[in-house]
């Protein structure tokens, strides 16, 4: 994969994107190209059974948008930005693949978007979090306003989202914004340790669980049960959950395929 802003690389089933536009790694039209582009070749690769996304440095994850790309836009430029954006944290969302977000530094505007995108989320204890959009006379626009409520609820989203105030790692963690923090230098680390252990799930279990969980968020709870009853049988029929079942009865660790 030889992008001009993303570093990728697969150890032990687990890949690796680092995004690399130092000091603040921004996000702009051509990271979202490379972000789609190596995400669709991740889904289809069946060595990666987890995927990491982080930024490079210690300073930022992403510190949102690219401001210089989008001043420059007009109404329709800016309108076809926003789509490519949102289509892409969507892809990440709906990746075939855990993702977890390392996120090693700020958070801001679309890069906290990003990181919600993630299944999972570790980071820095000095990493940032923020929506500043409304200081510069906008809004989110690459599913923070929708994201965001799903996790912390409505009035906590409203209170980070109209004012914008930049908010620590811990605040994020009580807020079950991220799954953990750690120190600076672990947060690679306890990525990969979460991703090992992803990959030695039943991948086609927890693509089943992804898509009950993910879909089920965003219908009533009937429609929610139907998803997760569909989900339960694609997962049944599969030769992972005999070898679990067998694996279980003879006490031993199983050996899964992911067919």
């Amino acid at each position: 994969m030889n992008d001009e802003f993303l570093i990728s690389e697969i150890e032990d089933n687990t890949a690796i994107i680092t995004i690399n536009r130092p000091p603040v790694n921004p996000l702009n039209s051509q990271v979202f190209k490379e972000l789609s582009d190596v995400f669709r070749e991740l889904d289809e690769d069946d060595r990666v059974k987890a995927i990491i996304l982080t930024g490079s440095g210690e300073k930022a994850f992403v510190a949102g948008a690219d401001i210089n790309e989008m001043a420059g836009l007009d109404l329709v430029g800016i309108n076809k930005m926003n789509k490519v954006s949102r289509s892409v944290y969507t892809q990440i969302e709906n990746s075939t693949k855990p993702v977890i977000a390392a996120i090693n530094g700020l958070a801001l505007g679309g890069g906290f978007e990003l990181a919600l995108a993630c299944d999972l989320r570790i980071c820095s204890e000095k990493a940032k979090f923020a929506f500043p959009e409304v200081g510069l006379g906008i809004i989110p626009g690459g599913g923070g306003t929708q994201r965001l409520q799903k996790i912390v609820g409505q009035g906590i989203a409203k209170e980070l989202l109209y004012f914008g105030e930049m908010f620590d790692a811990f605040r994020a963690q009580e807020l079950h914004i991220v799954n953990k923090v750690v120190p600076v230098n672990e947060v690679l680390s306890a990525a990969k340790e979460w991703a090992a252990k992803l990959t030695q799930k039943p991948p086609i279990a927890l693509q089943m669980m992804k898509v009950a969980v993910n879909a089920g968020s965003n219908t009533d709870i009937e429609t929610g049960l139907t998803i997760e009853s569909s989900c339960f049988g694609n997962a049944f029929s599969t030769e992972d959950r005999k070898e679990g079942l067998t694996a279980f009865v003879e006490k031993r660790k199983p050996v899964y395929s992911g067919r």
